[in-house]
């Protein structure tokens, strides 16, 4: 890979090696002349739809009031007035443009790749001083924003707020971003960002997940398959004895239970199968538009794309798509990863798969997370 300018100039291995997880990054004209995706009314249009996560945030007199979507325009302040800020989450799966910035950021695996989402601020606006979980892009796309960070040390939140700001912010670095300059941030690095003027700044997120979330998420998945293809008996307890003692569990249950965990654990082929399955899961607000009943899925010798909402990432024999696995054949494999990597198939590659993965990719037509590729 290149050395790029969206990095710095440094090549994606590079930055992968020198600062991914391990210290910012300022970059100065990361994407010249880039122009907002989104005019300020369509942003508004999106954070009024029932179907899109926005979040209005605002301060006034030292306090923080916090309001969740959906937010008709009726429920913004006016624009002339300061210090307030609107989040718009996942518009990469409502515009084409924001997934192809998206995809921009692709050298990092798509497993961990999350979502773009939108901040629209006054003069003052922000979101206060606090720190994220996961990786962070923030490229500044209209007017300018102060950016001060530091490797905090103090966590502690103050209390009695709607969101998590810090308690004691200890800034380390202060900068201005103009148009087109980006500001990478690990986990944990403390921020505080403040528009100077009139601004629009893009989040590229990325997915970091806490044990406790992916252990809940991975059992849940397990237990599913586990009634698959296990022995599912229920409990029986022939021979228990009437009781002088009912609120005390039986130790016949606790092992009962201990045996149907360790069943679900047991094999090790399941475990890939449900991260894979909860890696590409949608998110509950996503929808796709199916073909209508009886609509043919002839390609008309043009390949696929992926559409823009589809999450797609493989393992050995298995590939994933939007929260659904499928074992493919050796033949059709090295295709279907094309598929995932490149998030588009030829038409020579889509003609020459077996019958079994062209059912496969029939199926993902006829439900919208398919579309034949016009642009081929």
């Amino acid at each position: 890979m290149q050395s790029t300018p969206l990095l710095g100039g440094l090549s994606p291995a590079q930055f992968m090696r020198g600062y991914w997880q391990k210290k910012p990054l300022l970059i100065r004209a990361a994407v010249p002349g880039f122009k907002p995706l989104l005019k300020r009314p369509e942003l508004f249009a999106l954070a009024a739809r029932d179907d899109v996560e926005s979040r209005l945030l605002q301060r006034a007199h030292g306090q923080w009031m916090l309001a969740h979507g959906p937010l008709p325009r009726r429920a913004l302040p006016p624009i002339k007035a300061p210090n307030w800020t609107l989040l718009v989450q996942g518009v990469d799966a409502l515009h084409d443009g924001a997934r192809a910035l998206l995809e921009r950021f692709r050298f990092v695996p798509d497993a961990r790749l999350d979502d773009l989402m939108i901040s629209y601020a006054t003069p003052g606006g922000g979101v206060g001083p606090h720190f994220d979980s996961y990786d962070v892009f923030l490229l500044q796309v209209k007017g300018r924003r102060r950016w001060r960070i530091g490797q905090q040390r103090d966590l502690r939140l103050k209390a009695g707020l709607p969101l998590k700001i810090l308690a004691h912010f200890e800034p380390q670095h202060d900068w201005v971003l103009e148009p087109g300059d980006m500001l990478y941030l690990p986990p944990r690095w403390a921020h505080d960002g403040v528009a100077v003027d009139e601004c629009m700044t893009y989040s590229i997120g990325f997915r970091s997940p806490a044990p406790d979330r992916l252990a809940s998420e991975l059992l849940y998945r397990l237990a599913e398959q586990l009634g698959e293809h296990a022995d599912s008996a229920l409990y029986k307890d022939a021979g228990q004895p009437a009781v002088p003692a009912p609120g005390a569990i039986p130790e016949r249950l606790v092992q009962f239970a201990q045996r149907a965990l360790s069943r679900a654990t047991a094999d090790p082929k399941w475990l890939p199968v449900a991260l894979g399955r909860w890696l590409t899961e949608p998110k509950a607000n996503v929808w796709f538009q199916p073909l209508p009943e009886g609509a043919a899925t002839a390609t008309g010798g043009r390949g696929v794309v992926l559409d823009r909402r589809s999450r797609m990432l493989y393992l050995g024999e298995h590939v994933f798509i939007n929260g659904e696995v499928v074992d493919v054949a050796i033949r059709d494999r090295a295709a279907l990863q094309r598929l995932a990597d490149e998030r588009r198939l030829d038409a020579r590659d889509s003609d020459r798969l077996g019958r079994s993965a062209r059912k496969s990719v029939d199926d993902w037509l006829r439900a919208g997370w398919l579309h034949v590729d016009d642009d081929a």
